[in-house]
């Protein structure tokens, strides 16, 4: 009877009303719930009789789906090194136990911290997935656990020395003569490096130009006898001399070594080379412009560097806009422990929800892509930043009011449809 079927009709449009009421309440309670993706309610009519036919009247309404919408969320500065948004498609990768299921999950809410083993965690304690650094900068091809130092960052021995100077063409050759306990009267300029040995203690090393020839300078480098096994305390010992040469353009020409500089420290590895560079001489192919020069102004040192350091104790933790998470360490060094990977899907709307701000691959998802961060069309890493939810509780309120309206509306179906039956019930009397 087509009363009934209105009845039934208004039945279902206040169960699918009622069950979207859910949906625009989840948008509302998470407002402010990072890396949220607000659902919304997708409705599709009932047919009422057989497909094709011509007369059929619809039976109503039901609730097909609650379609996420992975529209980009505002990103909002937050000042704490390990907070992480992502710009764009993709997830952050992680693994461990959600809702008693364990397995890898996919999430965009990055407010990551330091667990304390030196492992990079999520706010639930799911551990990061990345790309383990290598010692020479690189990172492993396969995806796991980003872990940080938390013992003492070894020291390294310093193993080569740069110097930029200029030195001033018109010089005159000093009047003292060369002496190694006193080598200030006897050269035109001089600086000081502090090296590391093998355990890294750090020592100065002293080097002096003495013009002896037109375009022609000895180079004295010098360390203290204390620090040299075998050497006599307060004195001065010679551990490299060379010669540099420049054209007449003041281009740097030859760099000659009579004795390279090398150094065996007190109690460190012996015979420690300590390579000493002044730029890229003619001689070698180089412009002999790049680095030391011979020109007509002061002699003066412009820059100076050597790549050696002692060890450190891990201070903080940096994460780069590549998704490079590095230590940062007493000494001074920064150093890149992992890449954070990023997941890209076919149809992030086919990803299963697990919750706790996090998804699952599923078979209409499609498997993930991993990358790092802006790679192959994947989000962008904004360090020191969290994504916020993209609900709009505005238009969440707008939402509410149609939804109630819609309800009220189907209500009055059935107390019409109601009406009628009664008034039907009354034509017996």
């Amino acid at each position: 009877m087509s009363i009934t079927k209105a009845m039934y009709a208004g039945v279902s449009g206040l169960t699918a009303e009622g069950e979207t009421l859910g949906i625009v309440g989840e948008n509302v309670a998470n407002t402010n719930t990072v890396g949220f993706k607000r659902s919304r309610a997708v409705f599709e009519n009932i047919l009422g009789g057989a497909i094709g036919s011509t007369d059929a009247a619809g039976g109503g309404v039901r609730l097909a789906d609650a379609q996420q919408i992975f529209a980009q969320g505002a990103i909002v500065n937050t000042g704490q090194a390990t907070d992480v948004a992502l710009s764009g498609d993709g997830f952050l990768v992680v693994n461990g136990t959600v809702g008693g299921v364990t397995g890898e999950f996919y999430t965009r809410a990055g407010q990551l911290t330091i667990r304390n083993d030196g492992v990079v965690v999520t706010q639930g304690g799911l551990t990061v997935q990345g790309y383990q650094g290598r010692q020479d900068g690189t990172f492993d091809p396969s995806v796991g656990k980003i872990q940080l130092a938390t013992a003492q960052l070894p020291p390294k021995p310093t193993g080569a020395m740069s110097i930029t100077a200029n030195l001033d063409a018109s010089a005159a050759t000093p009047a003292a003569d060369w002496d190694l306990q006193n080598p200030g009267p006897g050269s035109n300029l001089s600086t000081s490096l502090t090296v590391y040995d093998s355990l890294g203690q750090p020592h100065p090393v002293d080097v002096y130009f003495r013009k002896t020839d037109v375009g022609t300078w000895d180079v004295h480098v010098l360390a203290k006898g204390s620090d040299i096994a075998g050497g006599t305390a307060g004195e001065n010992v010679e551990i490299g001399v060379g010669q540099v040469t420049f054209d007449t353009s003041g281009a740097l020409s030859t760099v000659n070594w009579g004795t390279a500089p090398r150094a065996s420290w007190t109690g460190a590895t012996p015979d420690q080379a300590l390579n000493l560079s002044f730029g890229e001489p003619l001689a070698d192919g180089g412009t002999g412009l790049g680095g030391t020069t011979q020109f007509g102004s002061p002699s003066a040192i412009s820059a100076q560097s050597q790549d050696g350091y002692g060890s450190g104790d891990l201070q903080g933790v940096k994460i780069g806009p590549d998704g490079v998470v590095s230590g940062v360490y007493s000494n001074g060094q920064t150093v890149g422990v992992g890449k954070i990977a990023i997941a890209k899907f076919m149809s992030n709307e086919g990803l299963g929800r697990a919750g706790q701000n996090c998804w699952f691959a599923t078979r209409d998802s499609g498997e993930p892509a991993l990358g790092g961060p802006g790679e192959g069309g994947r989000a962008t890493l904004v360090a020191g930043s969290l994504e916020q939810s993209n609900v709009d509780i505005a238009e969440q309120f707008v939402d509410l009011i149609a939804h109630q309206r819609a309800f009220q509306a189907n209500s009055k179906t059935i107390t019409t449809a109601d009406q009628m039956l009664q008034e039907l019930m009354q034509i017996k009397q």
